[in-house]
């Protein structure tokens, strides 16, 4: 029964209360039995007595089962409490370990930014641009390359994988209390971190198809293979894992400064709305995750943002 909707109350309520009003009726009746042992009218008596009895035993039974009711549903609420506050903490615990995981993978996402980055904000391919990303030929997109290997070698994007904090909740009572939109991002972008990560394997896999085996400098000499390692620098630079990540966990840190009051949170547009850019999420996200405390530091500083790499 849940005791949330107060209906449970009711019933035991009502049960108490009808339980009384017998034991009051039983009383009248009581006095209308002393009535009739007065006037000597022993039918009556009899059957006054009979209803009586009924009525004060039903009264006790229905003031018992009321009584005996609200015992076990406050033990039974009282226990579900503290078993909510146990899981919360729990959540709470490893929303931290997720976060404190989390952070350093980020860090690496600065090898993304010197690239992408370069020359002005990277904003997309379709959207043009001043930055590298978008206009570099020749030796430029040479030297773009070998960044490219070298940032291949130097980041595993299996580590991204920490960043999934859904299953922290998925097991506890937790998810049911969240708001649905919250749950519906957090587990949308996992999703596309989770893409993001295995398309960019695959990206690292056909740019060496399109270099070959021959040295970049050979490899872009060729006009139609330099067309092709262009097309596959910009699957690439495709902004979905930085933007996501960093999305993904300043609002688990967000969460997380906001203590056991998390559940209770709203979305908000600040972190939640799509954004055209990498950078125009960052701008816009900023001051809501620098008063969003996590530790020592704010939210603003785990996301890594144009600190040296």
């Amino acid at each position: 029964m849940d005791f949330s909707t107060g209906h449970g109350y009711l019933l035991i309520g009502g049960l108490i209360l009808v339980g009384a009003g017998l034991l009051i009726l039983s009383l009248i009746v009581n006095l209308r039995v002393a009535h009739s042992v007065r006037d000597d009218v022993r039918h009556r008596e009899k059957l006054l007595e009979y209803y009586r009895n009924i009525f004060s035993q039903l009264g006790v039974i229905l003031i018992g089962i009321g009584v005996s009711l609200f015992i076990f549903f406050f033990q039974q609420n009282y226990q579900d409490q503290r078993r909510r506050e146990t899981e919360l903490q729990q959540v709470l615990t490893k929303l931290a370990a997720r976060i404190a995981r989390g952070a350093p993978v980020l860090g690496s996402l600065g090898e993304f930014d010197a690239l992408l980055d370069e020359g002005g904000p990277y904003v997309s391919p379709e959207l043009g641009g001043t930055n590298a990303a978008v206009s570099a030929q020749g030796t430029e997109l040479g030297k773009q390359v070998a960044e490219i290997l070298r940032v291949e070698r130097d980041v595993d994007i299996r580590d991204f994988d920490l960043l999934n904090l859904s299953r922290d909740f998925e097991s506890s009572f937790v998810v049911n209390e969240l708001d649905p939109t919250l749950w519906f991002n957090i587990v949308r972008d996992e999703s596309e971190v989770k893409y993001a990560t295995t398309q960019l394997a695959l990206d690292y896999k056909d740019l060496q198809d399109a270099i070959g085996g021959d040295p970049v400098e050979v490899a872009l000499a060729d006009p139609e293979k330099q067309r092709k390692v262009k097309h596959e620098v910009l699957d690439i630079f495709y902004d979905l894992l930085r933007q996501r990540s960093r999305r993904f966990l300043g609002r688990a840190c967000w969460l997380f400064s906001n203590g056991r009051g998390f559940v209770t949170l709203a979305p908000v547009d600040a972190i939640e709305a799509d954004a055209r850019s990498h950078q125009e999420w960052i701008d816009r996200s900023k001051p809501l995750l620098t008063q969003a405390k996590s530790g020592n530091g704010d939210c603003s500083k785990l996301l890594q943002f144009g600190a040296p790499s």
